[in-house]
């Protein structure tokens, strides 16, 4: 009895081991505003505007930006040039590499058919690479390259 009792000990210890996650927060702050963000296996929680918010984190192929939901995204297109956004004050630039062939389109519904994205205007050609560049943008904005 002694024996299986300690063998039932140790098979637990090695299932929890088991299913433990090797992910971390190793700093978080309770604040109000913002929202959740979830999906079969992940769940993120996240504020908005929060002042002290750090850089962002990092890993694998994930990455979240501290304090801040973002309301302009790019879609990275399968053998497209890579598409950037990044942003200055109130400016957001989103910019790439300008290759023969593509185009930049947009949407503010990131789960319409790329039929109905519309055709991005006022992109400007610098050095081999074209720039959008979006004064004080509203809204939720989404950008996609398109051959």
């Amino acid at each position: 009895m002694k024996k299986s009792f300690i063998n039932w000990l140790l098979f637990f210890a090695l299932c929890l081991s088991a299913a433990a996650q090797q992910y971390a927060i190793t700093w978080h702050k309770i604040a109000g505003g913002g929202g959740t963000s979830s999906n079969a296996q992940y769940t993120v929680s996240g504020t908005i505007g929060q002042p002290d918010a750090g850089g962002s984190m990092t890993g694998g192929n994930y990455s979240l930006t501290d304090g801040f939901w973002s309301f302009i995204s790019v879609v990275q297109t399968a053998g497209a040039p890579t598409l950037y956004i990044s942003h200055s004050g109130k400016t957001v630039t989103v910019y790439w590499r300008d290759v023969s062939g593509w185009s930049l389109v947009q949407s503010g519904n990131l789960a319409a058919p790329i039929a109905n994205w519309s055709a991005s205007s006022g992109s400007t050609l610098t050095g081999g690479t074209n720039y959008l560049n979006l004064v004080n943008p509203t809204g939720n904005l989404f950008f996609r390259l398109k051959q």
